[in-house]
């Protein structure tokens, strides 16, 4: 049947100046087809997370970081109590708390204002509901600036009670980029269906098949499928598609998590089952004013349906004889909705992080089959630490046994600045193109773990020039400018997108891949930290000299099943385990030594150490798989003339600490090596 094309928009997400919080570059460029009728459309969807730094906040003991955005206002706050207090069992002694701290500043009473002589309305708070991390989520009667905002947080955490506070911040999607009229002849070009049973897997799908750039899922299919496990694509949900497994949407599995109806579309603030994507479009007034100017332009943005290409590209159905593929195709996709109009809660995203990993959030169904693995391509500014509630949330997966794979953002920059991406424990994904460089907007940095194909999106993945196909990831999407569009039959639409968040799909459909077949093996389901590392060893290695690091190499999903099944899944690193509080004593080495420490859940202050002997060490720590061999990629790190070295870690996740130690200068000997924690 012939194939005709018409020309849709490309849009790619920049770094705005003047935005209130910075955000993700993400030059997603998409490109659809209904029918397979082409076009180009913007699509990679970047949330902002918490701005608290870890450099400001290393630990709990730091209770806030002012807000800096004099045009911002906020009407939401994250209150974390210490254990032990009344306030932290209590939402009626919580919500008293706030209330005494709005009297202390001055903001129970109306005022006049300063500008034009208006009364400014007294402030008062309302309880909203307990987090799943612990904390507690207050609401005022009205929104603060940034003077009263500051003014109010500093008296919460005059409170010898509070820990921590912050406003859940609100996340915004960035403003696109038109095509240039150049893609109109390139996006209506003929295209040549091809069989057997994925049409346009041969022609545009490189990334499952390139030798150079590509993910290898290929020759991985003939062992591996992903049959029997669960992925998590924590987004903005999901659309109907022929080519898409929606079921654990309708059959209410899936939920939408977001509980502001402004950013829901819903018409009440709750939350409902499902997960289905409603759309997460610009609009005009009101709209404009609560997403704040540049975020939004005044002629409106379309829906993204980011979810849904997502969702795809790990686990689209394949050998149906419609349109493309996906990795994981035998897995089951879990809608889980926190992003929509101006993005999402912080609130929102941690909870439905404990939910999809297990947990028990209130008034939300507990899941009778928690993800075996979440992805989350979504990522704002701020280095992780354990004051934000997405740290929390992650360890807490992580120890029952949920891999997370997050993108690490497409800013160009450190991954250590960003978040959710700089969690420990998490898989932090890179791009890459084609001929397997660095795509020119992915961030890098010692913290990313490994890259994948995410598109280059200009010939040979030059920074710019001729926008070609090979340039993007392609899956499915659905046509609606704002609400899904659902004719008779779900419409057959596919786009193409370029972006870490089309980069860490294909990490996770590489991990359901592993889950799968090691459960079909009959072998004991491997852990987070063991399927990182199993990630890791297999990865393939750059064939070009990257110009910053972006992890051990670039993922192989071939490699990585065959690994994670040989010796019934015995992935871990050979390394020396250390005891608690045990000081191994006389070694030495003329290279390096790698040694590990099992940290349980609850633990705090690990404190790792080298001490005595002769010579010069390196240390290097990192959570859940071996440090590279130089070191690079290390969490941690103590590098000192000698051999006395210390890393300490405030707040260790739940899993194995592998510790490098090397002779950078030639050889050391009978040092001691020590790792203790709390309690």
């Amino acid at each position: 049947m012939a194939r005709t094309g018409r020309l849709r928009i490309v849009r790619h997400f920049t770094l705005d100046a003047d935005s209130p919080r910075p955000h993700f570059k993400d030059p997603c460029v998409m490109k659809s087809l209904h029918t397979l009728r082409f076009g180009a459309l913007a699509a990679a969807l970047f949330l902002s997370a918490s701005a608290i730094h870890a450099a400001d906040a290393p630990t709990l003991s730091a209770k806030f970081v002012g807000v800096g955005q004099a045009n911002q206002t906020y009407d939401r706050f994250i209150v974390t109590y210490k254990d032990g207090t009344t306030q932290r069992s209590s939402s009626t002694a919580a919500l008293q708390n706030v209330k005494a701290a709005i009297s202390r500043a001055g903001l129970d009473r109306a005022t006049i204002s300063s500008t034009g002589g208006a009364t400014v309305a007294a402030v008062s708070a309302s309880y909203q509901r307990k987090l799943a991390v612990g904390s507690d989520l207050v609401r005022t009667s009205r929104k603060l600036n940034q003077s009263e905002a500051n003014t109010l947080m500093a008296q919460l955490t005059a409170d010898p009670s509070v820990a921590h506070v912050q406003p859940d911040y609100k996340m915004y999607r960035v403003k696109d980029i038109p095509a240039p009229a150049a893609m109109n002849a390139q996006a209506n070009a003929a295209l040549q269906a091809f069989t057997p049973d994925d049409p346009y897997y041969e022609e545009y799908q490189w990334y499952f098949f390139n030798p150079t750039g590509g993910a290898d899922v290929n020759n991985a299919w003939n062992i591996a499928d992903g049959t029997g496990i669960t992925v998590a694509v924590i987004d903005t949900g999901i659309t109907q598609h022929p080519d898409l497994d929606y079921s654990l949407a309708t059959n209410n599995i899936g939920y939408d998590f977001i509980t502001d109806s402004f950013v829901s579309g819903r018409p009440t603030d709750d939350r409902v089952p499902g997960g289905w994507d409603l759309g997460d479009w610009d609009n005009t007034q009101p709209y404009l004013q609560e997403c704040y100017g540049s975020n939004n332009p005044a002629d409106g943005e379309p829906s993204s349906w980011h979810g849904t290409v997502v969702s795809g590209e790990v686990a689209e159905l394949t050998n149906n004889g419609i349109g493309m593929a996906g990795i994981a195709y035998n897995a089951k996709v879990l809608p889980v909705r926190v992003l929509g109009h101006c993005g999402g809660y912080d609130s929102d995203i941690s909870d439905a992080i404990e939910w999809a990993s297990g947990g028990h959030i209130n008034g939300v169904p507990d899941l009778a089959q928690p993800a075996q693995v979440i992805n989350m391509s979504l990522g704002g500014s701020g280095t992780c630490d354990a004051t934000t509630p997405e740290y929390a949330a992650i360890q807490d997966a992580i120890s029952r046994g949920t891999t997370v794979v997050v993108a690490a953002g497409n800013s160009a920059a450190d991954v250590a600045n960003f978040t959710p991406a700089s969690c420990p424990g998490v898989i932090a994904v890179a791009s890459n193109g084609i001929t397997g460089k660095r795509a020119f907007y992915s961030n890098y940095g010692s913290g990313i773990t490994i890259s994948a194909p995410g598109g280059g999106i200009y010939a040979n993945d030059a920074s710019s020039g001729q926008i070609v196909d090979n340039g993007f990831i392609w899956q499915a999407v659905n046509l609606g400018a704002t609400t899904p569009i659902y004719p008779a039959d779900p419409a057959e639409a596919y786009g193409g997108m370029a972006g870490t968040s089309q980069a860490a799909p294909q990490v996770t459909g590489t991990v359901a891949m592993i889950d799968g077949a090691v459960k079909a093996a009959g072998a004991q389901a491997l852990t987070p930290a063991q399927i990182t590392n199993v990630v890791v060893k297999s990865a393939r290695a750059f064939p070009v000299a990257e110009d910053h690091p972006i992890g051990a190499g670039i993922v192989d999903a071939y490699a990585a099943v065959n690994l994670a099944l040989a010796n019934g899944g015995g992935t871990a690193p050979s390394a020396t385990p250390l005891t608690k509080g045990v000081l191994l004593s006389g070694q030495s080495s003329t290279t390096s030594n790698l040694y590990s420490i099992v940290v349980p859940a609850g633990a705090t202050t690990l404190n790792i150490r080298t001490l005595g002997g002769s010579g010069n060490v390196g240390l290097y720590v990192k959570a859940g798989s071996a440090p590279s061999a130089n070191g690079s990629n290390a969490d941690f790190s103590s590098i000192k003339p000698g051999t006395s070295e210390a890393v300490v870690i405030p707040q260790p996740q739940a899993t194995t600490y592998y510790i490098l130690v090397t002779a950078p200068q030639g050889s050391y000997s009978n040092i001691s090596v020590l790792a203790d924690y709390n309690p």
